[in-house]
């Protein structure tokens, strides 16, 4: 169901940007936003014939809000699950308290020990040590898929993602990590969008203004690694608008993550 859905969210997203128009249809307050996200979230998981939802939460703004959506779509079949992988501190701290207001039950899964063995023993000697950084780092989310799925099929529940339509748009996402997932209900909007339904959910003030982070290395920041401010992302999503060098990063992100938006490719012809 992801894949599908990154399909057609990259397809709309590149022809908006193509157009400098947005597609978008009339705007919602955020009161019905809210509404409209814990319905459709309840209407899919209930399509698939599934009972609840996990969800993975990090502490951050992406995860927080889309756990508190679940839990008004599922009260009493959402699970939190917190994968601390070599995790700031703050991080659990504040994926606890998420938890602790919005009443959702969790488990804790503590992931170093299985990353500290699995980067151990994978083979790399030889190879270009320029790409030993980002290939470890991408083994934590990828092992917090694994985990995800684990009790989602314990439970007979989907998985929700926390993916949003800007860092969607530009690949930034692990596949197979955080992109493996069996929906996503912010990937329609942009993290400014997100910010405001945090608010109005009632996310805490100290999650909402930390610094975005994939969490994948010690200071590592989103806007860092993408080598753009959300504000610039989010405008040229939502307007079609940018500056020359910003519009030719934004493509160009777009274009060498295409991969992670589609089924991998099979031959055009039967044999």
């Amino acid at each position: 169901m992801s894949f599908t859905l990154n399909v057609v969210l990259a397809t709309s997203i590149m022809a908006e940007i193509g157009s400098g128009k947005s597609t978008r249809g009339a705007e919602l307050s955020v009161e019905e936003l809210a509404r409209k996200l814990t319905s459709w979230i309840g209407e899919t998981v209930s399509a698939a014939g599934s009972k609840g939802v996990v969800v993975g939460m990090s502490g951050g703004i992406d995860s927080s809000v889309a756990a508190a959506l679940c839990q008004r779509a599922y009260p009493e079949a959402t699970l939190g699950i917190i994968m601390p992988c070599h995790s700031d501190k703050m991080d659990r701290e504040h994926a606890d308290l998420v938890a602790a207001k919005f009443r959702i039950p969790v488990e804790v899964v503590v992931l170093d020990e299985v990353f500290d063995t699995l980067a151990k023993v994978l083979p790399g000697e030889g190879y270009d040590a320029a790409t030993k950084k980002l290939a470890e780092a991408n083994i934590k989310p990828r092992l917090r898929m694994v985990t995800l799925y684990y009790l989602a099929n314990r439970l007979n529940y989907l998985v929700v993602g926390a993916g949003n339509r800007s860092e969607l748009s530009v690949g930034y996402f692990t596949k197979y990590g955080d992109g493996g997932v069996d929906l996503l209900p912010l990937g329609n909007l942009v993290k400014s969008q997100v910010r405001d339904l945090a608010m109005y959910l009632g996310i805490p003030r100290g999650i909402i203004d930390k610094p975005p982070s994939a969490g994948l290395w010690s200071g590592q920041t989103d806007e860092t690694e993408m080598g753009l401010t959300y504000g610039e992302l989010d405008h040229c999503l939502m307007t079609g608008e940018a500056g020359d060098k910003i519009k030719e990063k934004i493509d160009s992100m777009m274009v060498r993550s295409g991969h992670k938006h589609c089924p991998p490719p099979v031959p055009p012809f039967c044999v």
